[in-house]
């Protein structure tokens, strides 16, 4: 799709030009056209709850995840895990232990975990719920650039559905579900909510 190799070259140009040191200047607010899409991306996503049978090709879900990958993390620990449902029995075991998960219609699910042995340690080590919600919002952004719908389904910190989920995954002792990314081709089209408050806006202090 347009958007989505428009969406990889911006970020890659973006990543070159952080890395060298060089006299070229980057104007900020810079109106190009890769920038209206991007934004347009980020205010046109919605949640979506419901979901065609079309089956999502491998490669797409591999890109979904390099996004997740790509997400800013706290000293680079880089603590998530990723385990990826595309089996419809699978997708029943979770949604029965998991009410709210909006698994019924979905072709597939990607549930964000924090590793604990990866994480950091003391009073840093909760950064892991951070890093792997900057990790998931990158994937709903880019399941949307793909024409995908998705919605995010809390886990953590429900310790009435964590350990049935742990349990259903066969997850490690040391990794902790964040969340139950729910994906597929929607089968609705809600309006993006307008979340704008310039009222929650503050400058230099409250």
């Amino acid at each position: 799709m347009k958007f989505v190799k428009t969406f990889i070259l911006t970020i890659t140009a973006i990543m070159i030009i952080s890395s060298c040191n060089n006299n070229k200047t980057v104007t900020a607010g810079e109106n190009t056209s890769a920038t209206n899409e991007i934004i347009d991306n980020i205010m046109t996503r919605t949640s979506i709850r419901q979901f065609t049978d079309q089956k999502i090709p491998a490669d797409t879900l591999d890109s979904i995840l390099k996004a997740g990958f790509a997400a800013p993390t706290a000293m680079n620990k880089q603590p998530w895990a990723f385990v990826v449902v595309t089996e419809r029995e699978m997708l029943d075991s979770l949604m029965a232990v998991h009410p709210y998960s909006r698994l019924e219609t979905a072709t597939a699910a990607i549930v964000v975990c924090g590793d604990m042995q990866k994480a950091a340690e003391g009073d840093a080590r909760e950064y892991w719920i951070q890093d792997c919600s900057a990790a998931s919002e990158n994937i709903l952004l880019a399941a949307h650039a793909y024409g995908l719908g998705a919605v995010w389904c809390g886990v953590y910190p429900n310790n009435e559905i964590l350990p049935h989920v742990k349990r259903v995954l066969s997850l490690p002792e040391y990794v902790i579900p964040l969340n139950i990314i729910s994906l597929g081709y929607p089968a609705q089209s809600p309006e993006p909510k307008d979340k704008w408050n310039p009222e929650a806006v503050h400058y230099q202090k409250w």
